[in-house]
């Protein structure tokens, strides 16, 4: 780190120098973790190894929209160039705020993904993100700019204009989140065009999971490579991992963030293997530092090295978050279980919603709506009951678990140029 600060450490060390020293920063220049250290009974001569991370506390979501809005800050607020946060669908937003330097460091790591994934100098990226306080839009875009390759930044929605434009343009890369590249494909067959017309050779996909199906479907339908990104808002937005050609795990930038893979119930560090809760810090950021963020996603660090022959370790895909795990009549199932089993059935289309019927506050059954595809949608009822049943059998068998099943019409669920919304709540 270049900057001036109090603690005088280089943030840009090696990365176990650097665990060391984002600590000590924070320690100096941070009020928020000052406070917390404290409460901990930490000392700045208490962190001396990076093994010695374990002693610190764990930053949650709720510390994060307690400091709203600028309570994580570092640095004196002239020195905050940018503000970016989450939705804040569900209270106060995460707001997080970046200085030059931060924000050089994030392109650079936005940069590093892409050209991982195949992106080259030669390449028309359109970014198909929204643009504004979500974070994937701009960390797309200025990482893509970085690499040398040309970006078109259409932001979410119209999507008529966003095919349009990518013919005219020669689009080559579509950055978006999978669902919406299923939902322009849909589109433009719509309109009478082919999207294997298109000459996309590439997809940046996140925001959300994709799923292999989700994966399958947008490769079918474009002709192109899909790769999937991963990053948070909480931690700097787009740029802590993504995948490599051989789309087998998501490489993490590890110069640039510290992974940990926790047991959610007991904070516990895991080994390399075991699927548990990744924990992020971040190693360069100068504005608004965060320490051992516990993301809620749910993966690991897979052991063998990858083909492709890069040092980085690799997480694997996130199977769900800890807090959207859906307990039923004691059974633990997670959205991404339900995703893959639907993906079994030709007559399935990728879109789908799960409806969590509540009593009292606590879930008493499940409804799955299955959209179907205009070849599996039948108007014979007795059609309609067998594939009911397939389904149900299915689920049944390896969820240990047989949830309302509701088919419906083609393209009758929701669309969104956004991250889909696979559960809603309904109170009975």
């Amino acid at each position: 780190m270049q900057s001036e600060n109090r603690a005088g450490v280089d943030l840009n060390a090696n990365s176990g120098e650097s665990l060391v020293n984002v600590f000590r920063y924070a320690y100096a220049n941070s009020p928020f973790y000052k406070n917390k250290f404290a409460e901990a009974g930490l000392k700045l001569d208490d962190i001396k190894r990076p093994e010695d991370i374990q002693k610190l506390p764990f930053t949650v979501k709720s510390d994060l929209r307690s400091a709203y809005p600028y309570g994580m800050a570092a640095v004196p607020m002239e020195k905050i160039v940018r503000i970016h946060a989450s939705s804040g669908t569900t209270g106060k937003p995460i707001v997080a705020g970046y200085t030059s330097h931060d924000l050089d460091q994030w392109a650079k790591a936005v940069a590093a993904l892409c050209e991982m994934a195949g992106v080259t100098k030669r390449d028309v990226a359109q970014v198909s993100f929204g643009y504004g306080l979500f974070t994937g839009g701009f960390g797309l875009h200025y990482g893509l700019e970085k690499l040398g390759a040309t970006v078109v930044p259409f932001s979410s929605g119209n999507t008529e204009r966003q095919l349009s434009l990518m013919k005219d343009f020669g689009t080559t890369v579509l950055v978006s989140t999978p669902s919406f590249a299923i939902y322009m494909a849909e589109t433009a067959r719509d309109l009478g065009y082919d999207p294997l017309s298109f000459g996309l050779r590439l997809g940046l996909f996140g925001g959300e999971p994709c799923s292999e199906a989700m994966r399958e479907e947008i490769e079918k339908a474009w002709g192109l490579k899909a790769t999937s990104n991963y990053g948070l808002t909480e931690v700097v937005g787009p740029g802590v991992s993504g995948e490599c050609g051989e789309t087998a795990g998501l490489h993490i930038l590890e110069d640039l963030f510290f992974p940990e893979i926790i047991d959610p119930l007991t904070g516990k560090n895991l080994p390399d293997g075991e699927a548990g809760e990744l924990v992020l810090t971040p190693l360069f950021k100068e504005g608004f530092p965060v320490i051992r963020y516990r993301t809620g996603d749910i993966t690991r660090i897979i052991p063998e090295p990858c083909p492709c022959g890069r040092p980085q370790r690799r997480m694997d895909y996130i199977t769900g978050r800890s807090d959207d795990m859906i307990i039923i009549k004691g059974v633990n199932i997670f959205p991404s279980q339900i995703e893959e089993i639907l993906a079994g059935f030709v007559e399935v289309s990728p879109h789908y919603l799960l409806v969590l019927h509540k009593q009292k506050g606590f879930i008493k059954d499940l409804e799955i709506r299955v959209e179907l595809t205009p070849e599996g949608f039948s108007d014979r009822f007795k059609d309609l009951e067998i594939l009911e049943g397939r389904i149900r059998q299915r689920l049944r068998s390896t969820l240990s678990l047989a949830p309302r099943i509701k088919l419906m019409e083609p393209k009758s669920l929701d669309r969104t140029t956004g991250k889909a919304k696979r559960i809603v709540e309904s109170e009975e």
